[in-house]
């Protein structure tokens, strides 16, 4: 007898398209872990003012444009195989825009301190790209020469002659953005299966602080492809791309209060910060609305809007006081949020310059807490974030 679907019955993959609305191939390793992913399809009803000699509604025909949107969560987990990227590697590469860049570490000469690092070879880093030690990650804020390079903030535990650097896959803004697929898988396998095509990231959103570390990708989309009203040639398909074998998937996650913040000039770190809300708005829209194609044909990025909301306890030190005189002043400092403390737990994100905006005094709990909202991060030519994760 049929029964129902349970709702955990669900796996996802995500792919880069070779193509605008060309549906990727995905293996295991495309697997992503995933909180829900939303899908809405709607058509367009325009209005009909033609003349029926009734107050009924006739209908519109077939064919009208349709609009597709998505929203998919995630958790910050394992980063086990760490020689190729993460599972929503594709998903961070459409929201910024560069596939990711794999450091795949080095050995430290003896006149490394905890800001500057001098490898025994040449490093190959580039300014913005993250290493990782010790259970934490930094950026490269300049490069001295081939094999020494400047970090946004020293690591807490100086890293001594020889300390290996870990693996770390960094990705970084470029002013064209990838189209990606979703696949969204069910059990049984008679079940209807669906494949967003020509996903494009206009918002990521990465929360800090809850009960898990939170990622959020939500934009638009070419078209919605399903097992049961599947026809050949949809997203340049012959046939509805069945889903890989299954392989081994970690689903350790990290809980939301493990990481660091490191903010100013200096930098400081702050261990007063309750939440963070870290969001890249991409502003991105469809060639929906082109003569003889009822899906749209293409997307492209408008001015990018990487902000930061967030939240601390004021403290009569002069790292506080620096950071409410910066939001005075209008003087840009930067800014790393580092989730997770171990190996392959971990993520990060740099703003190299961000313009703090003067601080809401929250004074409805016991202890006085500053809001500072809509904080938003600059650069020159796409560098105004780095994510990475080691």
């Amino acid at each position: 007898m049929p029964s129902y679907i349970s709702s955990n019955e669900n796996r996802f993959y995500a792919a880069v398209e070779p193509a605008y609305g060309t549906v990727a191939s995905i293996t295991s390793a495309n697997r992503l872990p995933a909180v829900k992913l939303t899908m809405r399809q709607q058509l367009e009803r325009y209005q009909r003012k033609d003349k029926t000699g009734s107050r009924t509604f006739a209908g519109v025909p077939a064919g009208m444009r349709r609009r597709t949107s998505f929203e998919l969560q995630t958790y910050l987990t394992g980063w086990t195989d760490q020689s190729q990227a993460p599972g929503y590697g594709p998903l961070f590469q459409a929201a910024l825009g560069s596939p990711g860049t794999l450091f795949s570490g080095g050995a430290l000469a003896s006149n490394s301190d905890g800001r500057s690092l001098s490898f025994v070879g040449a490093h190959g880093l580039s300014v913005g790209q993250a290493v990782g030690f010790g259970g934490e990650i930094r950026f490269v804020a300049a490069l001295v020469d081939n094999q020494t390079a400047m970090l946004n903030a020293p690591f807490t535990v100086q890293p001594s002659a020889g300390s290996p650097m870990v693996a770390t896959m960094t990705y970084r803004p470029a002013t064209e953005l990838p189209s990606v697929s979703v696949f969204d898988y069910w059990s049984p396998a008679t079940a209807v299966q669906r494949v967003l095509s020509g996903a494009a990231v206009d918002k990521l959103k990465i929360s800090v602080n809850g009960d898990f570390h939170e990622f959020t990708f939500s934009g638009l989309a070419a078209d919605v492809v399903d097992s049961s009203s599947f026809g050949s040639g949809q997203a340049q398909l012959q046939a509805f791309p069945p889903e890989p074998a299954l392989a081994a998937f970690d689903y350790s996650i990290v809980p939301g209060h493990l990481g660091q913040v490191w903010m100013g000039n200096a930098p400081d770190q702050f261990l007063t910060l309750t939440s963070a809300d870290l969001t890249l708005q991409n502003g991105v829209a469809l060639r929906n609305k082109e003569f003889g194609s009822e899906l749209p044909r293409g997307m492209a990025g408008g001015v990018r809007t990487a902000s930061l909301n967030f939240k601390i306890f004021e403290q009569d030190d002069s790292a506080t006081s620096a950071l409410y005189q910066a939001a005075r002043s209008q003087s840009p400092i930067s800014v790393m949020f580092q989730l997770g403390q171990n190996e392959g737990q971990l993520f990060g994100a740099y703003f190299k310059s961000v313009i703090p905006e003067v601080p809401e005094f929250d004074d409805s709990d016991s202890r006085l807490q500053w809001s500072f909202q809509s904080c938003r991060a600059q650069g020159t030519i796409d560098d105004e974030i780095f994510i990475a994760f080691g």
